[in-house]
């Protein structure tokens, strides 16, 4: 009986543990970003919602610990009727309903296709990694079940088998570094008894394909004209310090190496980039990941005026949250940040 009495005092201790880690797991609050529909908005109470960011916004959280399961599958719910009949998605605009910017209210929009995809492979791929982070859903959703499937097969026909890489779509026949790295995250995190081998196979090929030699960087796009024009922060300096963000090692140094010298180089840029753009809030999350509070703490002090004005976009909001769900406080202003 003393022993039965310790085992479920055990127990109860493990469930009363389990009940408060589960209770204090940080949710992603998207209050003014995503309608009563599901749709998920670039902009807080925004007239366009751009697939693309919506997911990048709510596999960041998911992937830094955050729950994120509500909004994620209200947006699922809310995407699979848009989908079109090839696999692909549009981006979409408001076309009635409350909203506008500025608006709380979070009632539903009409919302209509009113733009093609950025990209189809990387879109594609994030799709499919969103849908499989919720598996019990997937199988229970005959909808999300043939939505993964039907955009599989339409990411699988992008594949360029000369080269071994994805193309941005059926009708841009290049590939682009950074979307490529988002197709090989997909197939790292995937499963099945065939992802290992196929992961690897990617990542040479990316690395084949984009890795130049001579200057020592990757290239961004397999167009010929990308080689000659001048670097810019986007795409060019972005991409070079992409493959850690999304977990990619096939680079000419270690991690933390690579990481801290693309942080020497571009750190003020990065910092200084919110004054005419949007924030780059994932290279923040990154700098975290890396022990790097300095800078996360100092992109917390810079951009967080910027918080949800028209330069602050869902994945800037997801990364803010992030950070202040882990304790980070903004750098102070002695602090130096350039």
């Amino acid at each position: 009986m003393k022993w039965q009495r310790l085992v479920s005092a055990g127990a109860l201790t493990a469930l009363v543990a389990f009940t408060v880690l589960a209770n204090t797991t940080p949710r992603l609050d998207l209050t003014g970003y995503q309608d009563s529909g599901g749709a998920i908005t670039v902009l807080r109470g925004g007239d366009s919602t751009d697939p693309y960011f919506a997911m990048q916004a709510l596999l960041l959280a998911h992937e830094n610990g955050m729950d994120v399961s509500v909004p994620a599958s209200q947006f699922a719910d809310w995407l699979v009727p848009h989908q079109k009949p090839d696999g692909t998605f549009d981006r979409f605009c408001r076309s009635g309903g409350a909203g506008g910017m500025g608006s709380s209210s979070g009632a539903a929009a009409s919302w209509r296709a009113c733009k093609t995809a950025d990209a189809d492979d990387s879109l594609l791929a994030i799709w499919i990694k969103l849908l499989e982070t919720m598996p019990t859903q997937l199988r229970a959703k005959p909808v999300w079940a043939k939505s993964h499937q039907i955009a599989t097969a339409s990411l699988n026909h992008l594949l360029q088998p000369s080269r071994g890489i994805y193309m941005v779509s059926p009708v841009y026949l290049h590939g682009l570094f950074m979307d490529n790295l988002e197709v090989w995250s997909l197939k790292a995190h995937q499963k099945g008894a065939g992802s290992p081998a196929e992961a690897a196979k990617l990542s040479k090929a990316i690395h084949d394909t984009f890795w130049d030699p001579v200057n020592k960087r990757f290239l961004v796009s397999t167009q010929l004209e990308q080689r000659t024009q001048k670097p810019a922060f986007y795409p060019d300096h972005v991409a070079q310090i992409f493959p850690l963000l999304v977990g990619y090692t096939d680079l000419p140094e270690p991690p933390a190496a690579y990481y801290r010298r693309w942080m020497g180089v571009h750190r003020a840029e990065w910092l200084k980039h919110s004054e005419a753009d949007y924030p780059w809030g994932l290279l923040a999350v990154l700098a975290l990941n890396q022990k790097d509070t300095t800078s996360a703490r100092c992109w917390l002090r810079d951009a967080s005026p910027l918080r949800h004005s028209a330069r602050w976009a869902v994945t800037d909001e997801a990364a803010h949250q992030i950070l202040t769900a882990r304790g980070l406080k903004p750098a102070t202003t002695t602090t130096a940040c350039a």
